[in-house]
């Protein structure tokens, strides 16, 4: 038996070192790009032996339209060396946020996106212009109709 999902739980999120890629997508091929992005750190973070010491994360620095900018991050705890150019190492968002989790693929986020926007509206709740996404299940190993993301939201 599940117990509910938390939804709008409020939560205070610790900062934990992360190497980072920052990247572009559109929301045609938005989980495709999520999903190279964290290749490319697995890979980067495998050849230097270095095991990830939490969840991988996608926060969002900017949203339109037609697409949006972000960072894809992996928690370590050891600096890994020799970075390319797009990569660096830095600190995850901290703060109040609210939590909350979807389950299923990455196309019914939209859905898990609105239902955020009227908790927020309806609670008279200000966010900050910043979305995280925490994968709980790998979304490289994961049948993406099974993932699991806990989504947080921070506050201004």
């Amino acid at each position: 038996m599940q117990t509910a999902d938390p939804f709008g739980q409020e939560t205070t999120l610790e900062a934990k070192k992360v190497v980072m890629v920052k990247g572009t997508a559109n929301w045609d091929s938005a989980f495709d790009t999520l999903v190279d992005a964290f290749k490319a750190l697995n890979t980067l973070l495998d050849k230097q032996g270095i095991k990830p010491s939490g969840n991988q994360m996608i926060v969002y620095t900017s949203t339109d339209d037609t697409g949006f900018t972000f960072l894809a991050e992996i928690p370590v705890e050891q600096d890994p060396k020799n970075l390319p150019k797009d990569m660096s190492v830095g600190k995850s968002p901290e703060g109040k946020a609210l939590k909350f989790v979807h389950r299923g693929s990455y196309d019914n986020m939209d859905n898990t996106y609105e239902a955020i926007t009227n908790h927020l509206d309806d609670k008279k709740l200000e966010a900050k212009d910043t979305f995280i996404e925490e994968y709980l299940t790998d979304p490289l190993k994961t049948a993406e109709d099974k993932l699991v993301i806990n989504v947080y939201v921070p506050l201004k």
